[in-house]
């Protein structure tokens, strides 16, 4: 685009201060909810015990932050006003920060686009408040206010009402407003938010969470289970890793609860909530072995650094972060995540007991009344799987024993003998039974335990296959004719500093002048290989992700696939031995809760949840 006249020489100009300060606005301020973020972390940041958020219209037309924090004297009123004016930072070293602000361009900025109104009172000093409308600013008067700071913006935008047009309705942004307070007090455990609805003179409290203590981890979960629930802390598994002065806390769900989206992930970088890719794709890494790519984990993980290894002035929000060393904190994130995974064993997420019990309440049908329509509610999730069809049940009764093939038409159905003793000293319990040739039945102490055999030994046999590839080594087959891949001169470079890494995958490179890079082996188990374009999208995940996993991710999707086809099938009879001894397995193997798509290899139903069914309790 190009405004410029020809033969006319454009003039410089200075432009007045209220035009920077709109400008300097629309970086901060791009909605309700940005107002919000900026004036919430000020409260944190004044050290304050409790803070109230009040909105009207979805922060349209209010928005007021209440805080029982340190306050302000009444000359720095003023002072606080002008921009890049701060008390957090002396500006002698910008990467020492241990504050969310740091610019002092959010009180300017929303003075600019709105009507602002600050009171506030220091401790043994006396109540001031200053008001500043589209960047004008008033005298400072007395007022009456206990303590602490209250920031009241009015018309939201009124500077600048094209800006106006860009908001989205009020049910929207209040959502967008929850949002960032919810993340706020998940960085925050022992202060306590309240977010309250004004709009219309109803005042409606939508969020609150009240101040955590304990310790660490006691505090963490008490305040997650106030902004995610109760459920997500009962299935979290909790992560303490460090790693080169970066240390890696927090809660992350097992893979059987997932969700359909990333709503659920939340990271933070010293304690400042940040939606940054690097921390996104490590996460993805670190579950890609547990959920297909239509699943999302949920988690809830803090970085922790010396302010010097990361640099959070890179983007106006203070959303992104770049560390000194992104792989040691991508390597932190994945290792820790996998080594918590790992230690939790056949542990499966108890929301798949819940989904259970739920699809055996009772319902009407032809001994009561008629059957509600299949609209009337929603259906319950259900995971897709394969169930052999008559002609195959036959077919492997036929394989296993002639005498079978009689029973093709009869119930599969049957109970197996056990010792009675060994089911309370087991988590799996002992196998009892098995149904539909897919299914089997183990009693435990307290309740039952129901099994997906074709699914629990697949994961067995993937998680077997990958022991005996780390102990071995990944099998290479040498090209008889090297293929020679042109790149770019950057693209060369950046791939030949992965020839370690890349050898160990089974993938040989070297360089064959210029910049061209020879392939001279690949991975075995990946047959026949398109060279340039495996390097090529190695290339692409190292831009993305700052390393690149993706030789390991292929090879580990084909051992997923041959573990698939050399487990136990649906459909085949199990004698007692066989399968008591696939559930002591499954107690001795890592991951063994879930199959290699994320799908649960298990359900335990605890014998008071069954009682409930009938009424017995």
């Amino acid at each position: 685009m190009n405004t410029h006249t020809p033969n006319m020489r454009p003039v410089i100009l200075q432009l007045d201060e209220a035009a920077i300060n709109r400008i300097a606005a629309g970086e901060v301020v791009e909605r309700p909810s940005s107002a919000v973020k900026e004036l919430v972390e000020n409260a944190v940041d004044a050290g304050a015990r409790r803070i109230l958020v009040e909105v009207s219209d979805g922060g349209k037309s209010l928005i007021r932050v209440t805080d029982d924090g340190c306050g302000m004297a009444p000359e720095d009123l003023p002072l606080a006003l002008s921009r890049h004016a701060t008390s957090k930072i002396d500006g002698t070293d910008l990467l020492n920060i241990h504050s969310f602000g740091f610019r002092g361009e959010a009180l300017p900025s929303l003075g600019a686009v709105g009507r602002l109104v600050i009171r506030s009172r220091a401790q043994g000093g006396e109540g001031a408040e200053i008001a500043v409308s589209g960047g004008v600013s008033g005298g400072v008067k007395p007022c009456a206010l206990n303590g602490g700071t209250v920031v009241t913006l009015r018309d939201l935008f009124h500077a600048t009402p094209a800006r106006l047009k860009f908001l989205r309705s009020d049910r929207a942004e209040m959502m967008a407003i929850s949002e960032v307070v919810k993340r706020l007090a998940m960085a925050e455990p022992s202060v306590g938010f309240t977010l309250r609805d004004v709009s219309e003179d109803k005042a409606r409290v939508t969020f609150r969470a009240d101040p955590v203590t304990g310790d660490l981890f006691t505090a963490l979960r008490g305040r997650l289970a106030q902004v995610m629930g109760a459920e997500f802390t009962d299935n979290a598994l909790s992560v303490d890793a460090e790693r080169e002065g970066f240390r890696l806390t927090g809660l992350a769900a097992l893979p059987t609860y997932s969700r359909g989206s990333s709503v659920a992930q939340f990271l933070f970088v010293n304690g400042r909530p940040v939606q940054d890719k690097l921390l996104y794709g490590a996460l993805r890494g670190a579950y890609a072995d547990f959920l297909s790519r239509d699943r999302h984990p949920a988690v809830a993980l803090f970085v922790d650094c010396d302010p010097h290894l990361v640099d959070v002035n890179v983007h106006p929000a203070k959303s992104e972060v770049r560390f000194r060393e992104p792989g040691v904190v991508r390597g932190l994130i994945v290792s820790a995540l996998r080594h918590a995974l790992a230690e939790a064993g056949h542990r499966a997420s108890s929301t798949v007991a819940g989904e259970t019990l739920r699809s055996f309440r009772p319902e009407a049908g032809p001994l009561g009344a008629a059957a509600a329509p299949a609209s009337a509610a929603a259906p319950a999730r259900v995971y897709q799987m394969d169930r052999p069809s008559p002609a195959a049940r036959a077919a492997a009764f036929r394989a296993q024993a002639p005498a079978f093939a009689d029973m093709a038409g009869q119930w599969s159905g049957r109970v197996e003998a056990s010792e009675p003793e060994e089911a309370g000293e087991l988590p799996l319990g002992t196998a009892r039974g098995q149904v539909h040739e897919n299914y089997i039945i183990a009693q435990t102490a307290d309740g039952i335990v129901i099994v997906d055999q074709h699914a629990a030994h697949e994961r067995l046999v993937y998680e077997r296959l990958k022991r005996q590839m780390a102990e071995r080594g990944v099998a290479a087959q040498a090209l008889l004719i090297p293929d020679i891949v042109e790149l770019s001169p950057d693209d060369c470079a950046r791939l030949l500093g992965l020839a370690g890494e890349l050898a160990r995958m089974g993938l040989g490179i070297e360089a064959f002048g210029g910049s061209a890079v020879a392939v001279r082996e690949t991975p075995a188990l990946l047959g026949e290989v398109n060279a340039a374009a495996l390097l090529r999208d190695v290339l692409d995940e190292v831009a993305d992700c700052g390393s690149s996993a993706l030789v390991q991710d292929k090879i580990e999707a084909i051992l997923s696939r041959v573990a698939c086809h050399g487990s136990i099938r649906s459909g085949r009879r199990m004698r007692a031995e066989e399968m008591n001894a696939l559930l002591r397995e499954m107690e001795a193997t890592p991951h063994s809760g879930q199959c290699n798509h994320g799908r649960p290899t298990y359900v335990e139903l605890k014998l008071s949840d069954i009682e409930r069914l009938f009424g017995r309790t």
